[in-house]
């Protein structure tokens, strides 16, 4: 396939780790593989094991992307962060380290996006194995809707995601690119000049939301989304492949993560806390149970009664080391405010090269 000549290259690709890294490999493979369409990549490396963290230095040399490392994790939107930074080209696009891509899937958000104006482009977002076969999010609705029943004015969080849990093959067939309200971190193409309007992207938003903060703020900032059904991608949830992904999934889907995060997002929008909220309070390491308790529970020989003895004393080790993990993390990589501006608050190890 060939393409025009572009003087200077349009998009940067800033790859961030979401919840663990033993995915790493397969999802940058997938990236070299099936893109075409000329593009730099940042790769952001926030304390990924010895291993991993060798694998990425040998890739950066090989094919000559700029690496970006932290020694300690990083927050998905700080990740982000320290990568936007360093960009200088028309577009970004934001791809978690579990996902993968399909052949022409960024020519395809490119040419939404300068065909149409969008500010942001969403491709069609697949969940699970096997690949590229069931729908995570096509699309959807982002917001604040306000409700006045006399004297009582609630404002409620608007977050609704289209055709998830469907087969691609069902429903592919019928989407065409169309303007839509939200689009996901997974793999998002946002146009750079956005962040002269609405700031770097929040980080007291430290695991959750942070997607419909952006498009609540690209809303209101004039911004349009769209959704480019030609473009698709998979993100491959966990759980944990490997012992070295426990403590990072751990700390990203922490209470006080999920906790700080929610507040952050009421505050700022001056939501009401309605029943929203309360339940997602009470789901708080959902994540973990589903992924790391209750497998072991179901693999004890214990019988129904002694694994109920089990999972009680599992879920409360979890709570107590979660504590445990959040909070020494806190003193050590959450003193610094976070970044709201352009200036860096701390100095990772970079590795610079450029390439496509």
């Amino acid at each position: 396939m060939s393409f025009p000549e572009i003087a200077e290259i349009q998009v940067t690709i800033v790859v961030v780790p979401r919840e663990r890294f033993s995915f790493t490999r397969e999802s940058l493979e997938s990236i070299y593989e099936h893109t075409e369409y000329p593009f730099k990549l940042i790769y952001v490396d926030g304390g990924s094991p010895s291993h991993v963290r060798d694998y990425l230095v040998a890739q950066a040399s090989e094919k000559q992307f700029q690496l970006i490392r932290t020694e300690h994790y990083l927050s998905p939107n700080r990740a982000r962060n320290l990568g936007l930074q360093q960009i200088t080209s028309k577009y970004v696009v934001f791809i978690d380290n579990d996902v993968v891509v399909t052949p022409g899937w960024l020519k395809a958000l490119v040419e939404c996006a300068e065909q149409t104006g969008a500010c942001v482009v969403s491709p069609l977002i697949c969940q699970y194995l096997p690949l590229h076969t069931e729908v995570h999010c096509a699309g959807g609705e982002s917001g604040v809707r306000v409700d006045t029943k006399g004297e009582t004015t609630r404002r409620r969080i608007i977050e609704k995601i289209y055709k998830q849990g469907r087969q691609i093959a069902d429903v592919r067939p019928q989407l065409q690119r169309q303007q839509t309200g939200l689009a996901e971190f997974h793999c998002m193409m946002v146009r750079t000049e956005i962040f002269e309007k609405i700031g770097f992207l929040d980080e007291a938003l430290l695991n959750t939301k942070e997607h419909v903060d952006l498009c609540i703020l690209v809303a209101e900032a004039g911004g349009e989304i769209y959704l480019e059904p030609e473009s698709l991608v998979t993100y491959v949830p966990g759980p944990p492949l490997e012992w070295t992904d426990l403590h990072y999934y751990m700390l990203r889907w922490s209470d006080a993560w999920e906790q700080t995060s929610l507040k952050r997002l009421r505050d700022k929008w001056n939501l009401t806390e309605d029943e929203y909220f309360k339940n997602k309070y009470k789901r708080l390491g959902w994540r973990r149970d589903m992924t790391i308790i209750s497998p072991l529970v179901r693999k004890a020989p214990f019988g129904k009664i002694g694994d109920r003895i089990a999972g009680k004393i599992l879920r409360h080790m979890d709570k107590a080391l979660n504590q445990f993990l959040t909070t020494r993390y806190a003193k050590k990589h959450l003193q610094n405010p976070p970044i709201m501006s352009s200036t860096q608050q701390e100095k990772p190890v970079m590795t610079t090269t450029t390439g496509s």
